[in-house]
């Protein structure tokens, strides 16, 4: 797509409800500047796909020209809490300004609809190019070195944790809420004769609008995947708490096959509200069973992804 086509002019971030990382930026200060805007949220394994990419061009064309906005829109209730989004962006080295979103009113200004999404503006304020989802890294890139007027070799990143892309050849699972709200494939037992992207909780749950809250001790929720990653967005009801599980997959410790939150033995703990990676498998792929355990209660269970 031509760096020339026009879609629209950058509305600015006056619905912004705070700042990281800066004072306040509007669309007039940062005229005479190309401009990059990253809608987040910092649960989203999408976006966690793109950061690479993203920071990147903050370090490499900032001298040059180019400012990175990064537009935190919460999709989950806890993502409202600013001490969360803040330890969040420390620990993925989120230093750009950081205009959080919590009333969506800057979404709704740039008519926006997806977590990622990046939208690129010329110097007077002109946007010539969007990316909505994962991918398109080349040609982002290839528009901003087109807007500071510079050729240089393209970034490369670095293709692991929550930043590795996605295997997606063997990926067969989709995004799965565990609140009735968008919840789909539940299925009522035990777990023990899952068909695959089904899922079950055992134990006293109640299940509300955007989670499903484990009431008592021991209790567990499977899932049939077919997918190289098991991410599953949870936390403890407060900060401060610790909820300890353990994972298995057919019955059995990870092992190699353990994520960055578990260990080989597949314990792990629930310490904050945000994305955990509970499994990472090595070599084939095939339609396996999760299971994660709570050994206390309190877990709150958003939404499984996979990679």
């Amino acid at each position: 797509m031509s760096v020339f086509t026009h879609h629209g002019t950058l509305p600015g971030f006056d619905g912004a409800t705070g700042w990281l990382n800066s004072e306040p930026l509007t669309a007039e200060g940062l005229r005479g500047q190309v401009v990059l805007v990253d809608f987040w949220t910092y649960t989203c394994i999408n976006w966690l796909r793109t950061l690479g990419y993203v920071r990147a061009w903050f370090e490499k064309y900032a001298d040059q020209g180019l400012v990175v906005v990064g537009v935190h829109t919460p999709e989950f209730p806890f993502e409202h809490d600013i001490a969360n989004v803040r330890e969040a962006a420390k620990e993925m080295r989120v230093e750009y300004p950081i205009a959080l979103d919590s009333d969506y009113a800057v979404w709704r200004a740039f008519g926006n609809h997806y977590w990622p999404a990046v939208y690129i503006a010329d110097a007077e304020g002109r946007i010539r190019h969007h990316h909505f989802g994962e991918g398109g890294y080349e040609e982002c890139e290839r528009v901003i070195q087109r807007l500071l007027s510079v050729e240089e070799s393209l970034v490369s990143v670095a293709d692991e944790g929550f930043e590795a892309q996605a295997d997606w050849a063997n990926l067969e699972s989709p995004e799965t809420y565990l609140g009735s709200e968008q919840a789909q494939n539940m299925v009522s037992g035990d777990g023990a004769d899952l068909r695959l992207n089904e899922w079950a909780l055992s134990g006293d749950w109640t299940v509300e609008s955007r989670a499903s809250v484990l009431n008592g001790a021991d209790g567990r929720i499977a899932f049939r995947f077919h997918a190289r990653d098991v991410n599953l967005v949870m936390g403890p009801p407060t900060r401060g708490t610790d909820v300890p599980f353990r994972v298995l997959v057919d019955g059995e410790p990870p092992g190699a096959a353990h994520g960055l939150d578990v260990d080989e033995e597949g314990h792990g703990t629930l310490s904050q509200q945000r994305l955990y990676q509970l499994i990472r498998a090595p070599g084939s792929i095939t339609d396996r069973t999760f299971e994660i355990a709570f050994l206390a209660p309190g877990a709150e269970a958003y939404c499984f992804t996979f990679g």
